[in-house]
Parts: structure tokens; C-alpha cells; sequence
């Protein structure tokens, strides 16, 4: 290389000073990429890696505050299931407490001793339910409804818990029934039992109207879990078909339903022929032809027994059992449907005669007559027509471990009812009489089985929370993983450009040396 003979501007210099900076860069780089362990320290190093890096990390700290939520979640719910595990040993001891008020070998200072002992345990259960916080919140006093847990790092990503009221004067045993009308169809029967279009107490809380009409109907309920609408046919729907229909929705509702049919009737002397069964009309497929005759007593009184027995001979086939009760004297015959199903009697094999009865003599007087209690109404009289029909529908019982609306919401021929039902609670409980010991035991029966309601309901939140938990750890992962492969430095790779830059730093630091030193051999020709 020839020698320029220029010391004003060092061109090599500046060129290996150039070198030398490019390589103090790199050299900054691979330090700090081993000091912090990343590749991707900020924006400038992979702008498009440094945003993936950081919508992962958003990821990242949502799903690990997540798991934390998650965790504080199942203590709260284990501080919940814990209380109504306490709550509900406590209701097995009243209920022993009842079993033994029930029995007769107990005096009245006895069992007001075992009032005692139940009213002190009242006492803590509703404690446990008033006191039961989790960080400051109330659980089980009903206050704790509606919330919910964010286990997932996106929102809306939650869990829904709800905690019921576990208060004395919220768990008991809420029941009404719903009893359907006996009308007739043709002939002479009269309406018995509740008049269509009337009003009826279903419970201690409201009336409803009856209306026997016909067409679709519908049955509203409103229930501590949730609401369902159920849908019966005419007003000749069975008690049976409705408890059904309810008992349907139950999961829904909270609300369950039992069907019965019962009808009480008194008799004269005479011999009864009639059509029984217990469908809609006497048309139906189980109906069959009864008969019997009804003589009197040593007594004075119907000796009834024959239409007993003649009626449950064929109970196999009509569903419908009869039996005797004798009230303020007088025997009455029982027809029972145990499933709920309609009582269909038809009479009508001649025209002459008494109702039921149409194999009296012409002018005798015999008939049957529905009662309620000792209160007699009248279901039948004289057949005029030669054809007659009565349908006795059953009744409905609802039942739930707490407050509930039955509501109607249409045509229906059972009850009207828009006001909250009310029954029997936990904070009523009175063994001190053998009636109140017994009502205390379904009471507590009820309360013990809306508790384990709760907490199953809860354990089964408890489970999807840790699921959730673990699925939210194992994505955490899974995202650390994928982000480790953006960001982070590939150590022995950065060891080796850092050992490579090194030696280039010290072989330009040393060219520059020699580079500067060049300019100064011109010296020489300086005389």
C-alpha cells in the first residue's frame, strides 16, 4: 500500500474506529442478553418478538392471578361447607331429640326439657348461619347470592356460586295443596268439593280460584333454584299428571309434587250398580262394572263392607281401593286413588232408582253423598236422566325446602296461586306435644335435605374451581414455554458471539493503536 503522506485525517483510523464500535455493540448485546437471560430485552432488539412476547406475559400474569382467585375461591367454599356440615349435625340432634319427644312413655315435663335441649341447638344453627364470614362476607344468611369467581385471565371467564339462606326461619318444610274439583259431566250429580270459578285456600298464604274449563293450560312455579312453566290439558287433567309434570322440572324449581285422589262418601240400604274407574270418562279402558248390596246394620246404620269388598276386588284393574272411616258415628266409604289418578263413577244401567243405585226399586231412596270432615255436600241425588257421570280429581301436594310461587298461566284445573307459599320452619319447631314431635321430624327431614343440597351444589363448584385451576396452571405453562422461544437467549450461543466479540474488541483496540502510531513515522522528514 502506498503511503499516502496525509496526517490531517487518518482514514484507517477512523475505519478500524468504525470496526471497532460496530463490534462494541454486538459485544453490549450478548452481555446483556447473558446478564438477563432474553434475547428480546425491548422493542429494538424484535419489535414484532417483542409484541408476541408481551401478549403472552398479559396472558401469563392473568392466568397466575387467576389461580389465586381460584384458590381463595375453594377456601371461601370450604368455609361455606364446612358451617352447613356443622349446621346439619346440629339438625340430627334435633331430630333425635324429636324421635324421642314422639314417643308416648314422655310426660309434659319431659318433653319440655327436650324443648330445651332443641331450642338451644336452633340457636347455634342459626349462629353458624348469621356469623359464617369469608374475608368480611357473610355465606349462609342468604347475603352471598349472585357471585362469582374469575378463574380464567379473559373476561367473563367466572364461575356462578350461590349460597341459600341456612337461617332457622328459611329452611323448613313448605307444602300446599292443590286440590281438583268433583263435577259432573251429565245427569244429576251436583258439583262437590270446590265450585268452578270459586275460591279455595291452597295455603296459609293465599287463595286461588278454580276453573273448570277446558283447553290447554298452563302451570307457573317459581322456586328457590329457578322458574319452569309446566303444561296440562283440560279440567279433567289428574292430580296425577300434574305432579308429574312438575316433578319434571324439579331440577329447575326446587319444588317437588305428590298426587292423591280421595273421596269420602256415606250410604243408604239398597243395591248399587255403577261403572268404576279411574280415567277421564267412564269410556276408559280399566273401567269396570260394580256391584253390590248395602243392607242394614245390627246397628241401624248401612253396613257397607259388600261395596267395600266388591269395589277392591277389582282394584287391580280400576287402580282405585276403597275402605271405611267412621266420623261423629257414621261409617263412610273411602275411595282412594294412591297415584292420584282421576275417580271416574258412572251410572246409568236404568233409569229408575237413587244415584248409585239403580237397582233399587222404583221410589226407594238410597244415594251416596260426598263429605269433607263431618260436613257432608252433596254429590248425587236421584238419577232422572238414566245416565250420570262423576269425576273426582285428586290433589296436588307441592313441596320445597323453601319459600316457592305457584303461579297460573292459563286455563288450568287446579289452582290459581301468585303469592309465596309458606310452611312450616326450622325456627318453629315445638316438641313439647307427641303432634309437635312428629310435625318436627318431616321439618328437620326437609332442612336436613336442603342442606345437602347446598352442599352438594357447592362441592361440586368446589371441584370445577380446582379444575379450573389446574387448567389454568397447565396453560400458564404451556404459554411460558411458547414465550421462552421468543424471548429468551440461547446461552451457549450467546457465549460463544460474546467470547468472539472480545477478541474482535482487542484485535481493533490493538489496530487502532498501530493505525495512530502510522501518522507519526512522518515525523522523520521534519528537518
Amino acid at each position: 500500500m502506498a503511503i499516502s503522506g496525509i496526517i490531517n485525517t487518518n482514514t484507517s483510523a477512523l475505519s478500524t474506529l468504525n470496526a471497532l464500535n460496530g463490534t462494541q455493540g454486538s459485544l453490549n448485546t450478548y452481555l446483556q442478553q447473558l446478564s438477563t437471560g432474553k434475547s428480546i430485552n425491548g422493542p429494538a432488539d424484535n419489535p414484532a418478538g417483542y409484541a408476541i412476547a408481551q401478549r403472552f406475559q398479559t396472558q401469563i400474569n392473568g392466568l397466575n392471578q387467576a389461580v389465586s382467585n381460584g384458590n381463595q375461591g375453594v377456601s371461601l367454599v370450604q368455609t361455606a361447607t364446612g358451617a352447613i356440615q356443622n349446621q346439619t349435625s346440629l339438625l340430627q340432634q334435633i331430630r333425635t331429640t324429636a324421635v324421642q319427644a314422639a314417643n308416648a312413655s314422655n310426660t309434659t315435663s319431659d318433653r319440655q326439657a327436650l324443648q330445651g335441649v332443641v331450642s338451644q341447638l336452633l340457636a347455634q344453627v342459626q349462629t353458624i348461619a348469621t356469623q359464617t364470614q369469608f374475608n368480611g362476607q357473610n355465606l349462609l344468611d342468604g347475603t352471598f347470592a349472585g357471585a362469582s369467581f374469575q378463574v380464567g385471565a379473559n373476561s367473563n371467564q367466572i364461575i356462578n356460586v350461590a349460597v341459600g339462606d341456612t337461617k332457622t326461619n328459611a329452611m323448613g318444610n313448605y307444602s300446599a295443596t292443590a286440590s281438583g274439583s268433583t263435577y259432573t259431566s251429565s245427569g244429576s250429580f251436583q258439583n262437590g268439593g270446590y265450585t268452578p270459578g270459586g275460591s279455595f285456600t291452597i295455603s296459609a298464604s293465599g287463595t286461588g280460584n278454580f276453573n273448570a274449563g277446558s283447553g290447554a293450560s298452563g302451570l307457573i312455579i317459581q322456586g328457590s333454584v329457578g322458574n319452569a312453566s309446566v303444561s296440562v290439558n283440560s279440567s279433567t287433567e289428574s292430580a296425577a299428571n300434574l305432579a308429574a309434570a312438575v316433578n319434571g322440572v324439579s331440577a329447575q324449581t326446587g319444588v317437588t309434587a305428590k298426587a292423591y285422589t280421595s273421596v269420602a262418601f256415606t250410604a243408604t240400604t239398597g243395591t248399587y250398580t255403577f261403572t268404576l274407574s279411574n280415567g277421564s270418562s267412564g269410556a276408559a279402558t280399566n273401567a269396570v262394572n260394580v256391584s253390590a248390596d248395602v243392607t242394614e246394620g245390627s246397628n241401624g246404620q248401612a253396613n257397607i263392607s259388600s261395596l267395600v269388598t266388591a269395589i277392591n276386588n277389582q282394584a287391580a284393574v280400576t287402580g282405585v281401593s276403597a275402605s271405611t272411616q267412621t266420623v261423629n258415628g257414621s261409617t263412610e266409604l273411602v275411595l282412594t286413588n294412591a297415584n292420584g289418578n282421576n275417580i271416574n263413577i258412572s251410572a246409568g244401567i236404568t233409569s229408575g232408582g237413587a244415584l248409585i243405585g239403580s237397582g233399587l226399586a222404583s221410589g226407594s231412596t238410597g244415594s251416596l253423598t260426598a263429605v269433607s270432615g263431618s260436613t257432608p255436600s252433596t254429590v248425587g241425588s236421584a238419577i232422572t236422566s238414566g245416565s250420570a257421570n262423576a269425576l273426582i280429581q285428586g290433589a296436588v301436594q307441592f313441596e320445597s325446602a323453601s319459600s316457592y310461587a305457584i303461579g297460573n298461566g292459563g286455563n288450568i284445573g287446579f289452582s290459581a296461586q301468585a303469592t309465596s307459599l309458606s310452611g312450616s320452619e326450622v325456627s318453629n319447631i315445638n316438641v313439647t306435644t307427641a303432634a309437635g314431635a312428629q310435625q318436627a321430624i318431616g321439618i328437620v327431614d326437609q332442612a336436613i335435605n336442603y342442606l345437602n343440597q347446598q352442599n352438594g351444589s357447592l362441592g361440586a363448584i368446589q371441584n370445577r374451581i380446582q379444575a379450573s385451576v389446574s387448567n389454568d396452571q397447565t396453560t400458564a405453562t404451556n404459554l411460558q414455554s411458547a414465550q421462552s422461544v421468543v424471548q429468551d437467549a440461547n446461552i451457549a450461543q450467546a457465549t460463544s458471539q460474546l467470547t468472539k466479540y472480545q477478541i474482535l474488541q482487542q484485535a481493533g483496540i490493538s489496530t487502532l493503536a498501530q493505525e495512530n502510531s502510522l501518522q507519526q513515522s512522518y515525523l522523520k522528514l521534519l528537518p
